[in-house]
């Protein structure tokens, strides 16, 4: 395979130099002679590493190296410069820089930096399927990651899961939350009991009270029998409440008094239930403007909010990408009964470069439908949805958003995700709003709001 090389340089004798050397060692070559273009070529194409020079007149090599790990943290960045300096090669080193070199460049030594830098990152691959394999032989549950702001997260999973701590775990929709609540409870000493889920955003508000802590017979129309909520079916196991914020604040009241006491009546009933049960609740809203609008309780708040634990979405986690596409081609290539040997690197540049609205459960159904759809036993861009090639912006389409204010941009972008997601939806809100990661109810909102119509 040939590996794709970006110079960038405002020196073309030197820019020059270096295409045609590495051209003759059969690698693909692109060339810039400012930072702006660089990048902008970084955006459109597949790049495995980048050469730029320290200094330039639009912007310094660190800058370029920074905008580059933006646009996708798996590209190598090397940086060259005539004004060689402990304190340059430090700050290129923090900031992300592969390598250092130093003008005039022996090319066989920046053969011998390009050449490394490619191996380090094919052993890297390979440690990423060694770790997952590790992972599922010691059943650590089915959380793959291998960046620093969700090994944070873990971390603190880790440490609280022995416990009985109530936990709050925060994000937006399709991050993994109830992955995290249950990793927790299969590593607590109540791993033997029961794990019950309630995703309150799914229950209409009249049945959720009903839903969580049971009713007796006659308690209203329909109920011709005892039934035992939630509560009761996690006794001495782990409750996990998905989307707290949207329980009504009268069955917030009652909530509150299950953990503070852990005993409730059902509904209609009088006798009071007694349980053993550790709460993790989960919500993708600040609780904190809620309860400034008087839309959550502030008591409950405190409550739940013991220990705190957020997961970062997918976007501020790209170097999880490249695993996860492997996991999940692994599973639906086996569950549709199809050879796939992997994905191109094109397909994979252009996945790492989308933003992911719905996160991790949107890449998850991503990755499934190219399976499915796939002709060959190769992922490529030709099987990924219209949704990701209209969605991966370019730097250069970037650079045009600078007409308009920064909410004016925002709305831009939020009105073309959303008929995107719309149209691969076929217009059934539900599926739009889960490719979204967000509730029906919010997109049904954004859809008045900006007058969009199906």
């Amino acid at each position: 395979m040939s590996h794709h090389i970006v110079i960038i340089d405002d020196e073309k004798a030197q820019v020059d130099a270096l295409a045609g050397y590495f051209k003759k060692k059969n690698f693909t070559i692109s060339t810039a002679y400012n930072g702006t273009e660089g990048l902008r070529i970084v955006g459109d194409q597949a790049v495995d590493v980048v050469i730029t020079d320290f200094r330039m007149p639009d912007m310094s090599g660190i800058d370029v190296l920074k905008q580059v790990k933006e646009i996708n943290p798996e590209i190598a960045v090397i940086i060259m410069t005539a004004f060689g300096s402990i304190d340059s090669a430090i700050e290129a080193m923090h900031a992300g820089a592969t390598d250092y070199l130093t003008k005039p460049i022996d090319l066989d030594q920046l053969q011998i930096v390009v050449d490394r830098t490619l191996e380090y990152r094919q052993v890297m691959t390979e440690n990423r399927t060694l770790r997952e394999q590790l992972r599922e032989r010691h059943q650590l549950g089915q959380i793959i990651s291998s960046s620093g702001a969700m090994e944070e997260a873990l971390n603190i999973a880790a440490r609280v899961a022995p416990g009985k701590t109530t936990v709050l775990i925060t994000g937006e929709s399709g991050t993994g939350k109830e992955l995290i609540a249950r990793a927790i409870h299969e590593a607590s000493p109540r791993s033997h009991a029961p794990f019950v889920a309630v995703n309150c955003a799914a229950l209409a508000e009249n049945l959720l009270e009903s839903e969580l802590f049971g009713h007796e017979k006659g308690a209203f129309t329909g109920a011709v029998q005892q039934r035992k909520g939630r509560f009761e079916r996690a006794h001495l196991g782990t409750l996990f409440i998905d989307e707290v914020g949207e329980i009504p604040l009268a069955t917030q009241v009652k909530l509150l008094r299950v953990l503070q006491e852990q005993a409730f009546e059902r509904v209609g009933g009088t006798e009071l239930v007694r349980v053993d049960v550790r709460i993790i609740a989960a919500t993708n809203q600040n609780l904190e403007e809620m309860i400034e609008k008087s839309m959550f309780r502030e008591d409950l708040y405190y409550r739940l909010n013991v220990v705190r634990l957020n997961v970062p979405a997918l976007r501020y986690r790209k170097t999880d990408i490249p695993l996860l596409i492997d996991h999940f081609l692994k599973r639906y290539a086996a569950e549709n009964s199809k050879t796939i040997t992997g994905i191109s690197k094109e397909a994979l540049d252009m996945l790492m470069k989308y933003d992911y609205p719905g996160n991790v459960r949107e890449l998850e159904n991503i990755i499934e439908q190219s399976v499915v759809l796939s002709r060959s036993d190769m992922i490529t861009t030709k099987d990924l949805p219209a949704t990701v090639k209209g969605g991966v912006l370019s730097y250069q389409r970037m650079a045009s958003l600078d007409r308009g204010t920064l909410s004016e941009q925002v709305e831009n972008l939020e009105i073309e995700l959303i008929k995107q997601a719309l149209e691969q939806a076929g217009d059934i809100q539900t599926k739009a709003a889960e490719l979204l990661g967000i509730t029906e109810r919010n997109l049904r909102y954004k859809i008045q709001k900006y007058h969009l119509k199906s």
